[in-house]
């Protein structure tokens, strides 16, 4: 490589990242995508993230043949099968761009105009006009003693990689990755235990919701310790102790594997961000403005490591800003970003969009309340026909306007009803709209016709 300077420089191969890259290339853009490992080619997503978890749901919901570790096994397979193929055709999406040039290696910065790659003993040193960093997020571990030396420790990484079927699986963290692993592995055949620092899961959302996903979970087998704090780790020889308070006493739990399910950070270490003058917040992420721009406007940030919401749909969005202020009239930002929805991949899923109820009444809204349990709901047929009528719908509505202005599905096909939601929301689409629409039957979002007709509690 004789010329080492590019227009644009991508440091790791997420969803914002190679969008951009690919974007600025098919323009002719010289450009240098720099990915750390040839196994990450494609980013968090599909590789050890959104994919690779939600392959492990689906095929938890639907058992296969032989015994638990069988199918577990041929599941795992199965899921690796499907990131190798998507890694390969994210490497293509790039290389086969004349103007773009994968580099595999570590990234560290010189100064803020100049990267240098190392691997192995190769080093190379770029330059760029502009330079985007996108190295996402790493699982945090927490500062247990002995859980960081325990060889039975796991993280989202590496559960999902994991050749056996965990006995028993303890899982630190009731947040929204622990309750996704959590059932998946009780649909698995596991003994899981939650040992949650809280009073109870999902902590972000309104008490009946959080209870009618806690009621699912334990309907599925899985112990819920809420209020529980865990004070050492240690490793036996067939698996390892989790000593924990709760309840005013002292309790010890045996299990084969241990999760560490409580958070994500940044991945910043080691890139030499002070070298390049680009500031961090508190938390590690780096610091942007609503262009995500940087504390050096040539050098950007875009999806988890910016501390933005830890999505890829997010990544994406980024990846559009970025592209309107290198190619376009620099206008778009974060500020246009209206009502993000989300979903956690339990079983049933659960989407959210928009305000709680509790979020609303402690803004002084004039809102109405309308929910339904799922199994209630005469006019969704499809929840009988799939055999899935556990969970709720719950709808917070503006008594003065009409408009919608947040929901909770607990539901078969959430994840692709709060979609429509949320387009709703955007558009000014009101409840009565929604209520009154024709839906195709049967599906899933005619349940909108009566749930939104039910008579709510009123603020």
């Amino acid at each position: 490589m004789e010329d080492r300077h590019f227009a644009l420089l991508v440091i790791g191969f997420g969803k914002g990242g190679k969008t951009l890259a690919a974007a600025m290339g098919r323009l002719g853009k010289r450009v240098a995508m720099v990915e750390q490992s040839a196994e990450m080619y494609g980013g968090t997503c599909i590789n050890i993230g959104c994919v690779p978890t939600k392959a492990l749901v689906h095929r938890a919901e639907h058992p296969g043949a032989g015994s638990p570790a069988e199918w577990h096994r041929q599941a795992v397979d199965e899921t690796r099968a499907l990131t190798t193929a998507l890694r390969g055709k994210n490497f293509a999406m790039l290389d086969t761009i004349d103007s773009v040039v994968v580099i595999t290696g570590r990234a560290e910065f010189l100064d803020d105009r100049t990267v240098r790659v190392t691997a192995g003993e190769d080093v190379l040193d770029l330059t760029a006009d502009t330079i985007v960093i996108n190295t996402g997020a790493v699982p945090t571990v927490p500062p247990i003693p002995g859980l960081r030396e325990s060889a039975h420790l796991r993280t989202s990484t590496g559960l999902i990689d994991l050749d056996h079927l965990p006995n028993r699986l303890a899982i630190l963290g009731g947040g929204y990755v622990g309750v996704e692993f959590a059932s998946i592995y009780a649909q698995f055949g596991s003994a899981v235990t939650v040992l949650d620092a809280g009073p109870r899961i999902m902590p972000r959302e309104d008490d009946d919701v959080a209870e009618a996903a806690a009621g699912i979970l334990q309907g599925a087998g899985v112990e819920l310790v809420p209020d529980a704090r865990v004070t050492a780790v240690r490793d036996l020889d067939n698996g390892v102790e989790i000593t924990y308070e709760a309840g005013g006493r002292t309790h010890v739990l045996a299990a084969d594997d241990v999760l560490a399910a409580t958070g994500r950070t940044p991945a910043t270490a080691g890139l030499g961000l002070d070298r390049a003058g680009v500031r961090t917040t508190p938390s590690g992420a780096v610091e942007v403005d609503e262009f995500l721009r940087t504390s050096r406007p040539h050098v950007y940030a875009v999806g988890d490591v910016n501390g933005g919401p830890q999505f890829t749909y997010i990544s994406l969005d980024d990846s559009r800003i970025v592209a309107d202020q290198l190619t376009g009239r620099g206008k778009r930002s974060t500020a246009d970003r209206r009502f993000v929805p989300y979903t956690v991949f339990m079983s049933p899923a659960l989407a959210r969009v928009g305000l709680t109820e509790r979020e609303a009444v402690e803004r002084g809204l004039p809102v109405k309340v309308v929910r339904k349990a799922v199994a209630d709901i005469a006019a969704m047929p499809r929840a009988k026909i799939v055999g899935e009528t556990r969970g709720l719908m719950k709808f917070v509505v503006d008594r003065v306007t009409d408009e919608v202005l947040g929901a909770a599905l607990l539901s078969v096909d959430a994840q692709e009803l709060v979609n429509l939601v949320t387009l709703a929301m955007r558009h000014g689409v009101t409840a009565s709209e929604l209520r009154d629409a024709v839906y195709t039957h049967p599906s899933s979002t005619e349940a909108f016709n009566e749930v939104l007709a039910t008579p709510g509690k009123e603020y």
